[in-house]
C-alpha cells in the first residue's frame, strides 16, 4: 500500500506531520509506502504531479492530506476515485487565500484592475501564488463525489479555518467526520492521533 502525503501552505515535505505518518509506519506498518511530495507549485502544476503519482497503482493508494493538502486529497479524489483522509482541510481555499490580498492589492481587486499575474504572496517553500491562482481555486470546487472514501479528521478549536463549517459540509455529503473539540490548525497533538488516522487509511485502501 502507498499512502501519499499531501502537506499545507507554508510547508513543504518535510512537514511535521508528514514526518509523524512517516516514522510511524515505519516503525508499525512497514509495508506502507508514504510518499511525501512538494506541493510548493501552481495548482495546475499540483495536479499533473499526483495525477502522475497515482496513476502508477491507484488501486493501493490513499492520500492524506492536511488543511491545502486536503483540499487537493478531496479534489483528486473527486477525479480518480483514490481514497483520501483529510486532516483540518481546507474545502474553499479561493476564499482563504484573500486574506493575502493586502491594502493596496485589495483596491485593485475592488477596482477590477489587479492582473491574473500579480503574485499576492510567496510561500516559505517558494510557491508564488497570483491572483489568477484562486480563479483557478473557485473553478475547482469540491464535490464529495465518492463520501464512503473520505475520513475527515478535524480539531474544532482551528483559529485559520472554520471548522465547524467543514464540519458540517462534509457530514452534508455523507463523508464521515471525526471532529473533536479544541486544538489548533496544526493539529499539535498529532502524534496522538497518528495510529487512527494510518488506520483509517489502511481500512480505505481495503475496501
Amino acid at each position: 500500500m502507498r499512502l501519499i502525503y499531501l502537506h499545507g501552505l507554508d510547508s513543504d515535505s518535510n512537514a511535521i506531520k508528514a514526518q509523524i505518518v512517516s516514522e510511524y509506519c515505519a516503525n508499525h506498518a512497514p509495508h506502507i509506502e508514504v510518499i511525501r511530495p512538494d506541493l510548493n507549485r501552481a495548482p495546475d502544476d499540483v495536479v499533473a504531479l499526483l495525477c502522475t503519482l497515482i496513476g502508477e497503482n491507484p488501486a493501493d493508494t490513499v492520500l492524506m492530506g492536511s488543511s491545502l493538502g486536503g483540499y487537493f486529497a478531496n479534489l483528486l479524489s473527486d477525479d480518480t476515485g483514490v481514497p483520501a483522509v483529510l486532516l483540518n482541510p481546507s474545502i474553499r481555499p479561493d476564499l482563504s487565500f484573500r486574506r493575502f490580498l493586502n491594502e493596496n492589492f485589495a483596491k485593485q481587486f475592488a477596482a477590477g484592475t489587479l492582473a491574473d499575474d500579480a503574485v499576492i504572496y510567496t510561500t516559505t517553500g517558494g510557491w508564488q501564488i497570483r491572483f489568477g491562482d484562486l480563479a483557478w481555486l473557485e473553478k475547482h470546487r469540491l464535490q464529495v463525489k465518492n463520501p464512503n472514501k473520505i475520513k475527515t479528521f478535524l480539531r474544532l478549536g482551528d483559529e485559520l479555518l472554520d471548522a465547524f463549517a467543514t464540519q458540517e459540509f462534509y457530514s452534508e455529503k455523507g463523508a464521515c467526520v471525526c471532529a473533536l473539540a479544541g486544538g489548533d490548525h496544526r493539529i499539535s497533538d498529532f502524534d496522538e492521533h497518528v495510529a487512527q488516522m494510518v488506520a483509517w487509511a489502511r481500512a480505505l485502501a481495503q475496501e
